[in-house]
């Protein structure tokens, strides 16, 4: 009876199911070890790195560029959406855009097949930030009504921010003032009391950055309130009550570090406060990057998960500004991060027929919007592109490939345990 058990639980196990189909016992331990590490190059990481962000941010730019941005781009909106769409999506689509690609177009030209998209598209994002602010444009955006207005500004203040020489001195006197007057409108409306504080706080600290007059106000209250919200080991609170999302990825974290390094400049803030915000950034990076799975999936909870890559803003951030710690390798972050977009981006069901990006997560899903989303929100999915901004000779493109902690873990490797930090 034993026996005959014993013989039931064997051809009911991996190896009595492979047995029973005359492999050998050499193939059966094959097929039960762990993956091997990845092995694509750095060198073809980075051309689809770019490839893909060309591909999303061409429309928007390339119609802007020629003042047919609000004429072609196609208007989802999400079930319930409560907005005036087409007084508010046209700047998301902007401002979003060019945070993302910004740090990728501030490098040098070269003659490389990337090198020509790059160019191709700051030439288009120049003519077409003109048409933005330039009231006799068709393309004219709206900055002087509603309230979404401050949010999307906000990405376009951080994509100046990021590549002032590519996308901020070049544009004429002209366009300078507008940009600098429509930013200034936005202070006759009153920004949520939540993540919303940065959007006004980041705005200021661009005028402050290019020696204009700022609000002191709204910078500091962005600051202090969100350094109050903090509830620790690399997570804030998203107003007084915690949000289990991704918004420490997708606005917190990345806008109050760049405001405390221009404010800690100028001698705003205490550089102390710029210092303790990117160690708590860096934490965070380090979750970001644990939540990459083996085959380049992430979780999918909270706000805005159409915002599709946008939710490793900070972890790429980090790896831009060369902060990861010690125990994450840029290759490790690269090739996970690789993963990530090849399993979103390496089809077409997230584009429509003419390369727009489409409402959802991983294909056309509308039901997983929020009532605030719609076409151009979806464009904050360029935010998980900022490595690029690393030149195509730095480590974290020319290191060989390496596995990302979960596909370590999962494979049986060495992996780092994680504690908490007290800082």
């Amino acid at each position: 009876m034993k026996n005959s058990r014993r013989q039931v639980l064997k051809s009911l196990s991996v190896t009595g199911i492979l047995s029973s189909l005359g492999l050998p016992f050499a193939a059966i331990a094959q097929a039960t070890k762990p993956s091997p590490a990845v092995t694509n190059s750095g060198t073809d990481d980075r051309l689809f790195w770019a490839s893909t962000l060309y591909k999303i941010a061409q429309p928007v730019l390339s119609n802007l560029a020629v003042g047919k941005l609000k004429k072609n781009m196609p208007l989802e909106l999400a079930p319930g959406y409560y907005l005036k769409a087409e007084q508010v999506t046209y700047l998301e689509a902007v401002g979003r855009t060019l945070a993302g690609v910004a740090p990728w177009l501030a490098l040098p030209d070269d003659d490389t097949k990337e090198g020509k998209w790059r160019a191709e598209l700051r030439s288009d994002a120049l003519k077409g930030l003109a048409h933005c602010v330039d009231p006799q444009s068709p393309d004219y955006l709206n900055f002087r009504s509603e309230l979404q207005p401050i949010v999307d500004a906000a990405f376009l203040a951080h994509a100046f921010l990021r590549a002032p020489d590519a996308l901020w001195h070049p544009l004429d006197e002209l366009t300078k003032k507008r940009y600098i007057e429509e930013f200034k409108a936005l202070r006759d409306r009153k920004a949520h009391y939540s993540n919303w504080l940065l959007f006004s706080g980041i705005i200021e600290s661009f005028l402050l950055q290019i020696g204009e007059q700022y609000d002191p106000v709204r910078i500091d209250i962005a600051i202090r309130k969100t350094r109050e919200w903090y509830v620790g080991d690399g997570w804030y609170s998203d107003g007084p009550k915690f949000c289990m999302d991704y918004y420490n990825s997708f606005v917190i974290q990345p806008m109050l570090v760049d405001i405390l390094k221009v404010t800690s400049e100028k001698n705003f803030s205490p550089k102390t406060e710029y210092t303790e915000a990117l160690k708590r950034m860096v934490r965070h990076a380090e979750y970001l990057e644990r939540l990459i799975s083996p085959e380049g999936t992430f979780p999918v909870y909270g706000r805005s998960m159409a915002y599709r890559t946008g939710a490793f803003q900070a972890l790429a951030q980090v790896a831009l500004m060369e902060q990861l710690p010690e125990h994450i390798s840029p290759a490790q972050v690269r090739c996970g991060l690789t993963k990530v977009l090849q399993t979103l981006f390496d089809h077409s069901n997230n584009f429509d027929s003419k390369g727009w990006l489409i409402l959802g997560f991983n294909g056309s899903q509308p039901a997983i919007a929020d009532q605030y989303t719609s076409t151009g929100s979806l464009y904050l999915t360029t935010l998980g592109f900022l490595p690029l901004g690393l030149p195509a000779t730095h480590r974290f493109w020319t290191d060989p490939a390496a596995d990302w902690t979960a596909k370590k873990a999962w494979s049986g490797q060495v992996t780092k345990k994680d504690y908490k930090v007290d800082f």
